[in-house]
């Protein structure tokens, strides 16, 4: 019979599948946002998030109280979700987006490496293999866009950008789980404390552009309530109390979801690579199921 802590660690999981599916709408609604400069865009669609967690104090005011945090807390929040998407756009200044974004996901690898570092969890050459299956299905899809990769060497500081992202998303998602006694309701502060410094970060580089149209007023609004905003809430459930590991594996799925819905919404063409991709994702995920499960610890222990 299945126990109360194996429920919750499995409703929690499935909460951060959640923000993976989330996050693959990401590509689809920034395309229809038009040209908005990515700090400006962060800034408004963050403080949209925010505003989404802090309409819960309504119910609970209790919940406000989560904003008070140690220093390193903030540090850890802040640097998490600021640092990774600063770190991310200076990567696709600085580099092609093809080759920038196949570096940034290594995100999802690094988080299984290091999820041996948690108390509880042990890593098994299957789920190095796994991971390792789910990276090469993003690097086929990556390969299979028109034009190919090409890591030129004067791109280096781009990639050194993204490989920089890639290690402080999985950081940030690690040291969560260290983290565990945190609430979640204090990720609404950490998106008020992105909304600001990626607007003073929009006025000091970029020219300000203002949605045109309903269209895209409604796409900015979707994704401060979507992928930039319940995403992150669900994430940190996720990581806090769920399998980290499967999360990991699982994120590998966001760019294949991604190309699907830019498909879906006619910015992209399908291609027989994405098979490809997708096998390799699925079978890389389902491979590292066949490991025995590590009894998990108390979160934040």
């Amino acid at each position: 019979m299945q126990s109360s802590s194996d429920s919750a660690r499995r409703r929690a999981t499935v909460a951060g599948f959640g923000a993976i599916a989330l996050w693959a709408s990401l590509a689809s609604l920034t395309a229809f946002t038009g040209t908005i400069p990515p700090f400006q865009l962060n800034a408004m669609t963050f403080f949209a998030g925010a505003l989404a967690g802090a309409a819960g104090w309504i119910a609970r005011p209790s919940a406000i109280k989560a904003m008070v945090q140690p220093p390193v807390v903030w540090l850890v929040g802040v640097g998490g979700l600021f640092g990774y998407h600063a770190l991310y756009f200076a990567a696709l200044r600085l580099a092609p987006p093809a080759e920038a974004g196949l570096v940034n996901y290594l995100w999802p690898l690094l988080i299984v490496l290091g999820s041996s570092l948690l108390p509880g969890e042990r890593l098994r050459a299957v789920h190095v293999l796994g991971a390792a299956s789910g990276f090469a299905g993003v690097a086929a899809l990556a390969v299979g866009r028109e034009g190919g990769l090409a890591f030129d060497p004067s791109h280096l500081a781009g990639y050194l950008c993204a490989f920089a992202a890639a290690f402080v998303w999985a950081a940030y998602s690690l040291l969560s789980r260290r983290l565990g006694a945190v609430p979640t309701d204090a990720v609404t502060g950490f998106c008020f404390a992105t909304a600001v410094l990626s607007a003073v970060c929009h006025f000091a580089f970029e020219t300000t552009v203002l949605p045109q149209g309903a269209g895209q007023w409604g796409a900015l609004l979707a994704l401060g309530l979507g992928p930039v905003g319940a995403a992150f809430y669900l994430w940190d459930v996720g990581v806090k109390k769920g399998d980290i590991r499967m999360l990991g594996f699982a994120s590998y799925a966001t760019p294949v979801l991604s190309t699907l819905l830019l498909i879906l919404a006619g910015f992209a063409q399908a291609t027989p690579v994405l098979l490809v991709s997708c096998a390799l994702i699925v079978g890389g995920a389902l491979l590292a199921t066949l490991a025995p499960k590590a009894r998990p610890a108390q979160a934040g222990r």
